[in-house]
């Protein structure tokens, strides 16, 4: 039996898909974030929350981690592809080997064809499209220059709200109180102090983004605002890949994924942004960015199975 493996690494979890070759599903693990490389504890993490995932995939399908060799894997990956093959070449054993980014996964498996644009909403934010052969991209700088409209972002968003109702030169919000109790912070200054250090990384900042879809269920207008901004912006990234890509009025699916979308008010009205766009249609993806990993792992093996999972 020929197995496949797919793998998504993202800043907040990782997720490993196994599959044989008639595209059946036969295990699947998750892991903690694995999005940079370069330092030395970001090489141990990526290390860790490969082995992991992988080992539970294994796991679930019958397999010895130790032993098992596949015909094909992909991995996409936050961050992008540059500083990982030779990390992941030594914790899996693979005939054939594509390590992309995580965006060219999620739209593998987001459009029965692979065509169409992505807009991924989690950590950070990018959004990426493929006509025929031409791809582009818009976004994904990273939390310091970028990632508007992703979970990080909302959240900070929500602290400096905080900040300035604190300080007296900002409007009311719920979101002070509510941002306290989930940190244990006194105030907004300790709170913003406990994000700068190590046991509040990235990606547990970015677990308070439903606290500002709470206020904002509840009448609060400032969380309100931000999470309209965080739509508007994750619809400006579509919009600057559909220029790129396609002319006006050229039909295209454009599909979503990643923890923000579970926002109905951003999804809602990041549907409404994007079809004003006359020829886009907002799209629920077809299979996650795993299994668009995995989609590709066939691929790159000159396989185009339908995914079927019996598990």
């Amino acid at each position: 039996m020929r197995l496949f493996l797919g793998v998504d690494g993202g800043q907040s979890g990782t997720t490993a898909v196994i599959g044989d070759e008639t595209g059946l599903l036969l295990g699947i693990g998750e892991a903690g974030p694995c999005n940079h490389a370069a330092a030395d504890e970001g090489r141990a993490r990526l290390e860790r929350a490969v082995r992991e995932s992988v080992a539970e995939a294994c796991r679930g399908a019958g397999l010895d981690p130790a032993t098992v060799q596949f015909r094909a894997a992909c991995f996409g990956m936050s961050g992008g592809p540059d500083d990982k093959l030779a990390i992941l070449e030594r914790l899996v054993r693979a005939e054939r080997w594509e390590v992309t980014t995580d965006a060219v996964t999620a739209l593998a498996g987001a459009t029965a064809s692979g065509c169409g644009m992505i807009v991924i909403a989690g950590t950070g934010s990018i959004a990426f499209g493929r006509n025929g052969d031409k791809t582009a991209r818009a976004g994904g700088w990273g939390y310091v220059f970028g990632d508007e409209g992703g979970a990080f972002d909302i959240a900070r968003q929500a602290l400096r709200a905080s900040l300035r109702m604190e300080e007296g030169w900002g409007p009311p919000t719920a979101l002070r109180a509510r941002l306290l109790a989930e940190t244990g912070a006194t105030n907004a200054n300790e709170m913003l102090h406990r994000f700068y250090g190590p046991e509040w990384p990235r990606s547990r900042v970015a677990r308070l983004a439903p606290v500002v879809d709470g206020a904002a269920g509840e009448g609060d207008a400032v969380a309100a605002g931000i999470l309209s901004r965080a739509a508007q912006e994750l619809a400006w990234l579509a919009a600057a890949v559909r220029r790129q890509l396609w002319e006006p009025g050229e039909a295209t699916e454009v599909a979503y994924v990643g923890g923000v979308f579970q926002s109905g008010t951003v999804l809602e009205r990041f549907r409404m942004l994007a079809e004003l766009e006359e020829g886009n249609r907002v799209i629920v993806p077809r299979h996650g960015p795993a299994e668009g990993a995995l989609l590709e792992a066939y691929r790159s093996a000159g396989l185009s199975p339908g995914l079927r999972d019996v598990r």
